[in-house]
């Protein structure tokens, strides 16, 4: 929330000293300047920025500790939201990838000075690296995902409920009456401005929406409610506004932790200016894909392949989650001289020739780096890697008839359309590394446009909108997944713990407890 905050904003020079002051700074990674990886410029110098955003729930301070409530069971600090923010290099299109909070991952521990040690960590809930402070959450988010971050947002309870006050409410609406004893949301059906308190139930309830897990229910709510606030400030003219700016820009840096690098108002200005060059039919919100299952008596969260990978590497590679034009991924798209195979990428086969030379001497390992970006495309197994003699220019050829594969080919890696050739002298696709391309997996200079095959691989399984998706209901649970209540909203445990009940039931058994929002 405060990244989408802080992307449509500045501030008047008036004020610069007050806001900068008001942001805190923590170490980018726990684990040294290499812990959270590093970004690859394409041929103009641009790179992709890659930011975590964190929802903190430590209660650490007294109004922490209120909003969050169980503070002597909290058991310490841990991350409520995890998002990684992807922007593109050319700032033509964003995702937003959500990181289940339950998910079980590994990684390498944590050693920051200023915050607690963890030793290596092996299948324990993503959300507990927060423990180690922010930077440890960028190495267990990179080393999960391969991406590289670039820069992490923190924001606690108390900052969610300042900054939507500061904007005046965010409009969004539930399709039926829904209470979560957990959270303390209550709301009836229809659409509601929410603010304050209201705004943080909403965001962090679990139990209301879509089957009552954190991958689906508790992402679906913070997508939908994430996609009104964006379009709000952008429909309804905050820049234009001094005062508007100076309530969200004083809530929105008083509430912020960010890696050291963003130290500075006009550093996070101009991050802003970055996100704010991106339609909002060009944002993609996404959960990350993961299946529940009992292992040893105990649920427990585990990504689903390959959609998970495919996301991961979509994001990576700098390839857009939506249509150049803006949009989902059309059911059938019709096929056009560059649109993608008609083929499936596994039955591809290629040979790969090195032929990338430095003063007349072949680059070591080149044919084998570009073969084995295929195979984890989802190309053939039986891609090759072969020592050719050294070529000026990168070439891919293939016989008569296998133009689509061709085309998949140059697809995957970026190569140019002016570089296919049909030739009659070779067996299947060859694709010769030239002198133009002595490092990396994709062709010099390209960004490649991922096709609907690639789009939908990445999305297949994950719960996604766009940013332009205004106006949609989040989708209260029709599970029987709340703890009985009383009519004053009381959890009802003794003397014997009564049967769940759906979020639905809840509000209706509860007709003392108030509504959230009108």
């Amino acid at each position: 929330m405060g990244f989408v905050v802080l992307a449509t904003g500045g501030a008047a020079a008036y004020v610069y000293w007050k806001l900068n002051s008001n942001i805190h700074t923590d170490d980018l990674s726990a684990n040294g300047k290499d812990g959270a990886g590093h970004e690859k410029p394409d041929a103009f110098g641009r790179t992709p920025i890659n930011i975590l955003v964190i929802g903190s729930d430590g209660r650490n301070s007294a109004e922490d500790c209120k909003l969050g409530g169980a503070c002597k069971e909290a058991g310490g600090e841990r991350a409520d939201v995890e998002m990684v923010v992807h922007i593109s290099a050319d700032r033509s299109n964003a995702t937003v990838m959500s990181v289940p909070r339950d998910l079980r991952a590994d990684w390498s521990g944590c050693h920051d000075n200023d915050h607690r040690s963890m030793g290596p960590q092996h299948n324990v809930m993503i959300n507990t690296a927060l423990a180690g402070g922010p930077g440890c959450s960028v190495v267990a988010v990179h080393e999960l995902t391969g991406i590289p971050i670039d820069h992490f947002m923190m924001v606690d309870f108390t900052g969610v409920v300042s900054m939507s006050n500061a904007v005046g409410g965010v409009k969004v609406c539930v399709d039926a009456n829904v209470y979560d004893p957990y959270s303390h949301l209550k709301l009836k059906a229809g659409p509601h401005v929410l603010k304050g308190e209201a705004a943080l139930e909403f965001l962090r309830t679990r139990h209301g929406f879509g089957d009552s897990s954190d991958s689906r229910g508790r992402t679906e709510g913070q997508h939908i409610f994430l996609t009104a606030l964006l379009n709000k400030l952008k429909d309804e003219g905050t820049l234009g506004s001094p005062t508007k700016m100076w309530r969200l820009a004083n809530a929105a840096t008083k509430s912020l932790t960010v890696d050291k690098s963003l130290h500075s108002l006009t550093r996070l200005a101009g991050l802003g200016e970055d996100l704010n060059k991106v339609p909002t039919s060009r944002v993609t919100f996404a959960t990350l894909q993961t299946a529940d299952a009992k292992v040893n008596g105990v649920y427990e969260t585990h990504l689903v392949q390959p959609g998970a990978s495919a996301l991961f590497r979509t994001i990576a590679s700098d390839q857009s989650l939506t249509t150049p034009g803006g949009g989902k991924v059309a059911a059938s798209a019709s096929p056009t001289a560059s649109a993608a195979p008609t083929v499936p990428p596994s039955s591809i086969a290629v040979q790969v020739r090195n032929g990338a030379a430095v003063d007349g001497v072949l680059v070591k390992g080149r044919a084998s780096a570009v073969a084995g970006e295929l195979t984890d495309r989802g190309f053939s197994k039986r891609t090759s890697a072969v020592t050719g003699a050294p070529a000026a220019t990168t070439s891919l050829t293939y016989p008569a008839g296998q133009a689509a594969q061709a085309r998949a080919v140059a697809n995957a890696l970026g190569i140019p359309a002016k570089d296919l050739r049909q030739s009659a002298s070779v067996p299947g696709v060859v694709l010769v590394i030239g002198s133009d391309w002595t490092t990396g997996t994709t062709f010099p200079g390209a960004r490649t446009e991922a096709s609907n095959t690639q789009r939908k691989s990445a999305l297949d399984g994950a719960n996604s909108q766009l940013g332009s998706d205004k106006g949609k209901c989040a989708k209260v649970s029709r599970f029987d997944d709340v703890i009985g209540v009383d009519a004053y909203g009381r959890v009802t445990t003794a003397p014997h713990p009564p049967h769940s009940t759906s979020p639905t039931h809840a509000y209706a058994i509860s007709p003392r407890v108030k509504d959230s929002a009108p």
